[in-house]
């Protein structure tokens, strides 16, 4: 079943990166890491679904995406770049396998950080980070979603990689076994993964080569 809510805030992060804020259905419950379909009250558009991932705490009083845009797919992601405060979107069931199990290494690429977003928010308010660290891989500088704030929050524990530009203290290429393992340590048990399928098939078998057992991998199933 669906609910009805209003945006409130529509924000630009980078150049096709949307922030956006509803208000939160009530009686809402889900764990930081968790995704939420929903679809635009627009004629045409009302029973299109996608799955985007809280940015937003449980306990905001608020629900907010920040959501990859892609224009030639001509689809929800094109149409929410439209979309204005006051305007309306349908909410459904919460659903997701991701969520905090202890210190460890996130690895994300591109849109795939947003379940991490809302883990190191729910951390940095527990003043819980500890020792974990992000390797977030993107094609360029400018596609580095809410760069200032990792850099806050994880200072050195966060590493940057780019495929497409070489960059001055930056990893370049993409993740594979030598960079987790320069970026591994004993304290870090855990591997959390997201991102597109090719780059998640690509660092399970990473992690695998070195001896990671699935058991250490948190990943989403759907």
């Amino acid at each position: 079943m669906s609910k009805a809510v209003k945006i409130i805030s529509v924000e630009h992060l980078t150049h096709d990166v949307l922030r956006i804020r509803a208000e939160k259905p009530e009686g809402l419950q889900y764990t930081p890491g968790q995704a939420m379909d929903i679809s635009i009250n627009k004629k045409g558009w009302e029973d299109k679904l996608s799955a985007f991932t809280f940015t937003s705490l449980p306990e905001d009083n608020f629900i907010e995406f920040t959501i990859k845009t892609y224009p030639s797919r001509q689809r929800v992601t094109n149409e929410l770049l439209s979309i204005q405060a006051g305007d309306e979107i349908f909410t459904y069931k919460p659903f997701g396998d991701i969520s905090y199990k202890g210190e460890g290494i996130f690895l994300a690429g591109g849109a795939g950080i947003t379940p991490f977003i809302a883990i190191l928010r729910l951390l940095e308010k527990q003043h819980n980070i500890g020792n974990s660290k992000l390797i977030f891989a993107n094609k360029t500088q400018s596609d580095i979603i809410s760069k200032d704030y990792f850099d806050k929050v994880l200072g050195a524990n966060f590493i940057n990689i780019l495929s497409d530009e070489t960059v001055e203290g930056f990893e370049h290429g993409f993740i594979n076994a030598d960079l987790i393992k320069k970026y591994s340590a004993d304290n870090l048990k855990y591997y959390y993964l997201c991102g597109p399928k090719p780059m998640m098939d690509a660092v399970e078998k990473h992690l695998a080569t070195l001896g990671v057992d699935d058991e250490h991998i948190v990943k989403e199933g759907f």
